[in-house]
């Protein structure tokens, strides 16, 4: 039996597998509304067969988004869009569906990828941007204000209003954002954070702000629904985050209530050596999370796109989630693929079932 595709339950959240689809950024966005584009994105991503599916990064105020293309919660307009995307989902799947809550700090006002992903001119919108220190994150990004007591008041309250704006919308789960070089993150390590008061200097310092923030949405989300955080286990820099604070920072969310711990890498500074093309490089940060925190669910997250691979990852212990991201978007099937290849039940909608194995001659076939 492949525990891949067994039942695991998060919190109050029981999902029916381990394959969760990781989120991942549209840049399709108008005014932090939500477009035909998102509802069909997710719509595809809650019939694939993954357990759950998570919404990409979404700014919890105007000044948090990476892009002025980025969802957001930070007004009602974009909740009610968030809502009709789930009420129209939840006619056809009862998938959960999560939305991972973000701020960019000092990555924030730049343009999309395929728009050549650099710092927005004033010309094109630019705003300012927020970071613990007042340090760029590249020479020719804008250089961010050093933050306040009251820019983290602020933003504190304002991860707290998107999270019930989130419960409003229909959500199922949060996923707190605290990776990839964003603003909690930018926290979180030395590299980014050169603060002298007590939000720098020692790790405990360092993860003061991280943590108000998280038990300001762990007590703003209803405690029947699951709640969890994505985070850095590496810079993959010298004199980055250390991987006992990073399993120290999982132990304290761990202890707040946080239901699961999702762990991934990199982002922080642009001089990183990642290495990503090797499969599953990210899943030691998970491991060792799962034995700082055995009690904790732990996501692994990286590079996984083999079924057989992401297999051994939860029967070997090294965590009890997998989440796929550019795996699905080369193969919306993915999850049925791999249960097919597992030995699992292949799920299909019953729409699609004319297309499952045995069903047609053409069954796994390229083009």
């Amino acid at each position: 039996m492949s525990l891949l595709f067994s039942p695991r339950s998060i919190g109050p959240l029981t999902l029916m597998n381990r394959v969760i689809i990781a989120p991942m950024c549209q840049y399709s966005a108008i005014d932090g509304v939500p477009q035909p584009w998102h509802a069909q994105h997710l719509g595809k991503m809650a019939i694939s067969g993954a357990a759950a599916v998570i919404v990409e990064a979404t700014g919890v105020e105007a000044a948090g988004r990476i892009t002025p293309d980025d969802v957001g919660l930070w007004n009602d307009a974009q909740a009610d869009a968030f809502a009709d995307i789930l009420k129209g989902i939840r006619t056809y799947s009862d998938t959960p569906i999560g939305v991972q809550l973000a701020h960019a700090g000092r990555k924030a006002s730049t343009s999309a990828p395929w728009k050549g992903g650099g710092a927005l001119a004033a010309e094109d919108g630019a705003w300012e941007t927020y970071a613990p220190s007042a340090l760029p994150f590249r020479d020719d990004w804008h250089t961010p204000i050093a933050m306040t007591e009251a820019d983290m008041d602020r933003i504190v309250a304002a991860f707290a209003d998107a999270s019930r704006r989130a419960d409003q919308a229909g959500f199922d789960f949060v996923e707190l954002h605290a990776a990839h070089g964003y603003l909690l993150c930018e926290f979180l390590s030395p590299l980014s954070n050169q603060r002298t008061d007590a939000y720098g200097g020692s790790a405990e310092n360092r993860a003061r702000f991280p943590l108000r923030v998280a038990q300001a949405v762990r007590d703003a989300w209803p405690r029947t629904k699951a709640l969890g955080a994505r985070f850095n286990g590496s810079d993959w820099v010298e004199g980055g985050v250390a991987l006992d604070e990073v399993t120290a920072f999982g132990q304290a969310l761990h202890a707040i209530g946080y239901d699961y711990l999702h762990l991934t890498s990199g982002g922080n500074v642009p001089r990183a050596a990642i290495p990503g093309d090797q499969p599953g490089y990210q899943v030691a940060f998970a491991e060792a999370m799962k034995a700082a925190a055995p009690q904790a669910t732990v996501m692994a997250v990286g590079l996984i796109f083999d079924p057989q691979q992401a297999e051994a990852i939860v029967a070997s212990g090294q965590a009890d989630l997998v989440a796929i991201a550019r795996a699905a978007l080369d193969d919306p099937n993915w999850p049925h693929h791999a249960a097919v290849a597992l030995g699992a039940s292949e799920d299909l909608p019953l729409q699609y079932q004319r297309a499952g194995k045995g069903a047609w001659p053409g069954y796994g076939r390229s083009v």
